[in-house]
């Protein structure tokens, strides 16, 4: 073969080798579209997932933070028929305790608190039913709050739990102030009934002892003050409401029709003096109620203007150093367990009554002729209601850190307030 032949049949190899080693397989293009989207259906989902799984683990540490309570949202635990059978709600503290302690969790719950927070979860402390002198539950109800849901649990629980039911009867003028002698004429009632017994009425925190009287059980319970003044003012405008007032007070002059068809939006944003909530102010008589704190302030005149910071320190005081529990109208499964386990002698077996009930309690008393209110309308209202609003924020907390301090292990408490090392700081 000639150097000519020979280096010609070399670069044709050449050019074949270069062929096969360089060549381009194609694909058909639905192929290549395909394999695209699912790449990128991937990369969405595993996304979307870990957001998801880390907002969950936020959402939980947040709400397990008891300092932090008082900046909770308003979620589950309601007493409304859409959420009566939800009892473990993973947006609750009660939902969320429960499903870390089936998953194993608990450890992770401690790691959230810190010493100070560890140590201020004790019983003991928190626990103002071993103070009482007598096994007697006054239960001075707020108005608005879901009172009569809890009334028909006491009516339900005093059968089963064999204690007496008294309540206040119906009165034409609801007096929730009273004088030094009406207090001390009302305290001697109520003392002499026989033990046990509940009895329950609107009316200002009264001191028993202040009268050398024994010491009975205080119980209430809280509702969000923007949420209550807004079910009050519908609820003394609803119809029915207006036939059982006739019915039992027959005397009673009927409201004015323009005041009947009157709606809260309307009433804010027009600075009708109803809906007008001036710090400082005092309104005193009937339909009054947008002082949620002066249940638990007491009967003295200091207690009366409307969100003082006066108020609100001699309401949180009481709270702390009288009352067994105060429960949260929103927060309804965490204060049935904390009743149960604080005032088991009146409130033992609560959950499952209302569990096998919860479609009837939700019930009573119930307005539906509420028509829903903007949340721009419950701002304006907001800022007017600062000191009512921490007050009930503060009841709030300490409702979770009492049923922290009866469901976690005292020896886990005690142990991890001593290591801040451990829990951090």
């Amino acid at each position: 073969m000639s150097l000519n032949a020979e280096r010609s049949y070399k670069m044709k190899l050449r050019d074949v080798e270069n062929a096969f080693k360089y060549r381009r397989i194609p694909y058909p293009k639905r192929s290549v579209e395909l394999i695209a989207l699912l790449a990128i259906s991937c990369t969405f989902f595993l996304f979307m997932h870990t957001n998801k799984l880390n907002s969950r683990l936020k959402e939980m540490e947040v709400k397990l933070q008891p300092s932090e309570f008082s900046a909770l949202g308003l979620t589950g635990n309601h007493i409304s028929g859409h959420d009566a059978g939800k009892h473990d709600d993973i947006n609750t503290l009660h939902g969320t305790f429960e499903y870390l302690k089936s998953t194993g969790q608990i450890p992770f719950l401690i790691t959230t608190l810190n010493s100070n927070q560890m140590s201020s979860l004790n019983v003991r402390d928190l626990n103002n039913t071993r103070k009482a002198q007598m096994e007697l539950v006054f239960f001075n109800r707020v108005p608005k709050v879901g009172s009569q849901t809890f009334m028909e649990l006491l009516r339900r629980l005093s059968e089963r739990n064999n204690f007496q039911f008294h309540r206040d009867a119906v009165q034409k003028v609801e007096t929730i102030r009273l004088a030094e002698d009406q207090q001390q004429e009302m305290a001697e009632v109520i003392s002499e009934l026989p033990e046990p017994s509940v009895f329950i009425k609107h009316v200002c925190f009264t001191n028993f002892t202040k009268f050398n009287l024994p010491r009975p059980i205080y119980l209430n319970v809280v509702r969000d003050p923007v949420e209550r003044v807004i079910s009050w003012f519908y609820y003394v405008r609803a119809p029915w409401y207006f036939v059982e007032r006739k019915a039992a007070f027959p005397d009673l002059p009927l409201p004015h029709p323009a005041w009947l068809k009157k709606d809260f939006e309307t009433c804010v944003l027009n600075g009708d003096q109803e809906c007008t909530y001036t710090q400082g102010v005092t309104v005193e008589g009937i339909g009054d109620h947008r002082r949620q704190s002066l249940f638990f302030c007491g009967h003295d005149y200091e207690c009366t203007p409307f969100n003082t910071v006066g108020a609100l320190e001699r309401a949180k005081f009481a709270v702390e150093q009288q009352y067994a529990v105060v429960g949260v109208l929103e927060d309804l499964n965490t204060t049935l367990s904390v009743l149960e386990k604080y005032v088991p002698r009146f409130f033992e077996g609560v959950r499952d009554i209302y569990a096998t009930s919860a479609e009837y309690l939700t019930k009573i008393n119930k307005n539906n002729f509420k028509p829903p209110v903007s949340e721009h309308v419950k701002d304006i209202v907001r800022r007017n209601f600062t000191n009512e609003i921490e007050f009930y924020q503060f009841c709030r907390q300490r409702l979770h850190k009492q049923y922290l301090a009866a469901h976690l292990p005292q020896r886990i408490i005690t142990d991890s307030a001593h290591l801040p090392g451990l829990i951090g700081n």
